[in-house]
């Protein structure tokens, strides 16, 4: 069927695609070819690329965390770096390792600290190793990928509940062996639906990826 096509081809949104680094972190590392993240804190000036970074890695994911998929503001999310900046000093500022997480207590990236995470938002494979289920829990399709889940404790129950909130919605009414007989269109509306983003904003529904995971595993 095309929309179920079309369904498994925008799962890929899961992955962060890594564009250009803002024009000011850019300059500032021209300024200070040995800079290090920690010292941006040092200047306003430096602060203001910190936010230049976030602002940057918003736009990219869609307003939304990396981790949990939330949505997120610059004022409710911090930059997260994927190689830890202990375990790699070179990388702190390198915006291809910077993505943004929501700063919920004991989860994402509150709950990872300086944690190696085996599976990242940046691999392809987070697309086919994470399974998000119709109950709001996800499930890890290999070692790595359960092992990611518990270092973001991505199956607290309050995320849990959150996710099953929106797929409720998106389900409402419908029961799954009639989810199965839905005619292309009607696949389609719900695929718009889930990754329609704001003309305003550009930002995605929250837990977008996470719905759009499930409609295609039904």
């Amino acid at each position: 069927m095309l929309a179920r096509t079309l369904l498994r081809n925008e799962t890929r949104m899961r992955k962060i695609a890594k564009g250009p680094p803002p024009l000011e972190l850019t300059a500032w590392r021209r300024k200070h070819p040995r800079g290090r993240y920690a010292d941006l804190d040092e200047s306003e000036a430096g602060k203001s690329v910190r936010s230049a970074i976030r602002q940057a890695a918003l736009v990219e994911q869609y307003c939304l965390c990396a981790y949990c998929c939330a949505k997120i503001t610059p004022s409710s999310s911090h930059n997260e770096h994927v190689v830890p900046q202990s375990r790699d000093p070179g990388r702190t500022v390198d915006f291809d390792n910077i993505v943004v997480s929501c700063n919920t207590k004991n989860q994402c990236g509150s709950a990872r600290g300086n944690q190696p995470l085996p599976l990242t938002p940046l691999d392809p494979a987070c697309e086919t190793e994470l399974m998000f289920k119709l109950s709001g829990v996800v499930e890890g399709a290999s070692e790595r990928a359960t092992k990611s889940i518990e270092i973001l404790k991505l199956n607290n129950r309050a995320l849990c509940y959150k996710r099953k909130g929106v797929v409720d919605v998106l389900l409402y009414g419908r029961e799954l062996a009639d989810l199965r007989l839905l005619k292309e269109d009607e696949w389609e509306q719900m695929r718009e639906v889930s990754v329609r983003t704001d003309p305003d904003t550009g930002c995605l529904p929250a837990y977008a990826p996470v719905l759009l995971n499930i409609i295609n595993c039904i």
